[in-house]
Order: C-alpha cells, then sequence, then structure tokens
C-alpha cells in the first residue's frame, strides 16, 4: 500500500464542494494574528482571551467558526469564544489519563476526529502525535483550533487500515469511537497490532452490552439512530478479541454509561443528541429497543 498516492489523493477532498466554504471559513481564521497566547489544557482547550483580539475580529472567529458546526468533540475556547462541542470529551480523556504515559513516545489517536484528545496530549510531552481521520470536516476543525494552538500534530486523512503501512511505527495507540464501527474488529485490531513498535500499548473502547457470555450484539441496521454500528460486545467477548489480536496484558479501564452530562445538544451542534436517540418512554433502551449506550475501555500490550 502507497500512503503518499492515499495522501495525494484524499488532499483533493479538500477541495470538494460541500468543503470548500469551510476551508474558505478557515482562511478568514487565519488572518486573525495568534502569536503570543497564552495556552492551558484543562477541559477546555483554552487559548488566549477575548483581551487578545479586537471585537471585530472576536465577530469575524465566530462567524467563521459556525460555518464548521457540527462540532463534536470539545469543549474549546479560542480568544474567549467558547465552543462548547456536543461531547463533553473531557470526561472521556480524565477518565484514561491516569492508566496511561506518554511521555517521549510515538504516539496516533485513530480516528481523532478534530484533535481535542491530541490537544490535551501536548501536556504529556509526547515525542510525536499523529492524527488519523478521514474526514474532510474535521481536518478543517482541527486546523482552526491548530491555528491558535501552533502544534506540531499531524493530521492524516486516513483510516484504520492504513497504519500497518505508514512511514513509522508506534509506542501507543489510542482508537476511541471507532471499533464498533468496523465489520470485522478483529482484522482492524490485528492491523493496530503491526502498526505498534515492540510492546507497544493500545487503548480501545467500544460500545458494549452486559453479560459473562463471550458474545456480541449484532444490530439488524441501526443502533441509537447510528447506520454503521456492527457489533457491541460482552467485555469478555471484547477481551477475546484483542487476543486473538495478538494482544496481552489486557485490562479493563473502566465500563460507563452515556449520559447528557457527556452528549447533548448545544448550539455548536445539530438539533438532535444522546435524548433524541433513546426510547422516551425507557432511557435504559436505544429507540431501537437495544440496551442504551454503555462503553468498555481496555488497555492491552503487544506481545
Amino acid at each position: 500500500m502507497n500512503i503518499a498516492n492515499i495522501r495525494e489523493e484524499r488532499a483533493k477532498w479538500l477541495e470538494w464542494k460541500n468543503i470548500i466554504p469551510m476551508r474558505n471559513a478557515l482562511k478568514n481564521i487565519q488572518t486573525i494574528n495568534t502569536d503570543n497566547l497564552n495556552i492551558s489544557y484543562n477541559d477546555w482547550v483554552t487559548v488566549g482571551d477575548e483581551s487578545d483580539i479586537s471585537e471585530e475580529q472576536l465577530t469575524l472567529l465566530e462567524e467563521n467558526v459556525k460555518a464548521l458546526i457540527p462540532w463534536r468533540k470539545g469543549p474549546f475556547s479560542l480568544c474567549g469564544l467558547n465552543i462548547d462541542s456536543e461531547w463533553q470529551s473531557n470526561l472521556k480523556y480524565n477518565l484514561l489519563k491516569k492508566h496511561f504515559n506518554i511521555k517521549d513516545k510515538i504516539v496516533a489517536d485513530v480516528g481523532c476526529n478534530n484533535g481535542y484528545y491530541m490537544f490535551r496530549m501536548l501536556e504529556e510531552q509526547p515525542k510525536r502525535l499523529v492524527g488519523f481521520d478521514p474526514s474532510a470536516i474535521f481536518k478543517t476543525q482541527f486546523d482552526v483550533v491548530n491555528h491558535f494552538v501552533k502544534s506540531d500534530i499531524k493530521y492524516e486523512l486516513l483510516g484504520v487500515e492504513h497504519l500497518e503501512f505508514y512511514e513509522h511505527k508506534f509506542d501507543m495507540i489510542f482508537m476511541l469511537g471507532v471499533l464498533y464501527h468496523r465489520s470485522d474488529p478483529i482484522a482492524s485490531l490485528k492491523s493496530l497490532n503491526r502498526a505498534l513498535n515492540k510492546n507497544g500499548e493500545i487503548i480501545v473502547d467500544s460500545f458494549m452490552i452486559d453479560g459473562e457470555e463471550e458474545v456480541a450484539l449484532c444490530p439488524e441496521s441501526r443502533y441509537a439512530m447510528i447506520p454503521n454500528v456492527y457489533f457491541l460486545p460482552t467485555v469478555n467477548c471484547f477481551k477475546n478479541w484483542l487476543k486473538r489480536a495478538g494482544f496481552t496484558d489486557i485490562e479493563l479501564i473502566e465500563i460507563t454509561t452515556t449520559d447528557d452530562k457527556e452528549q447533548r445538544v448545544t448550539p455548536w451542534t445539530f438539533g438532535k443528541s444522546l435524548d433524541d436517540f433513546r426510547d422516551p418512554s425507557d432511557s435504559s433502551k436505544t429507540i431501537e429497543g437495544y440496551p442504551a449506550p454503555k462503553r468498555a475501555y481496555l488497555k492491552a500490550r503487544k506481545k
């Protein structure tokens, strides 16, 4: 697989008709001088405040950032403009933070969306950060935030299937919110295993179902209104996937139930979110009648 050729072809995605207005919005934002701004990597990735730009520039910033709605991951604060994303991604990041050490390591975030987790990871001083996500919209959102952060994070319009053919391997791979979108989860995990250096580690999550059996739910069509969810494993099934993919030292980090503190409608999203995807008469079920979203987070090491 020739990554250079794929990279060149996918760069053209940024010129699609529906993406051009977003890239133009980015260009407008890039006229704002963002040198020498204070940065804090707390729950809100915060760069500068309202005193750093003029009122006219703040209006310009807000108008053009809103052209990139929906903002799924975050939150961000850019020179006083608060982007309150659909997902409060800080909850997931804070949950995982105590389970990894990425200082001086080569790190990949697979399905990185607009890069929120990677911006948070900058504080941990990794050697290199590479994000993978084949979405021109998310790439444009990343470019907006990075105009303010000015990091050396590399964003690739590539997917899970490309990592093992990438120019270098990784010490740590995060894959959050992706595995249940893969029709062959074991093959995807095997590919990530091949992308790791010796003794490299992975943190991966998945929608899950309760039970001790080594089984998985396969939704008929949609799950919580999401069309491309293939499998929801029990924790034991999930562990078996990782074992079959060549991982060892498999550890259950956490099980969480998605609630409206983590995922909800805001002015920076579309008009529907978690509450619209659950059974209105029974919040323990999705609108299709399946168990409502729960996630299992696992950590494992390459043999």
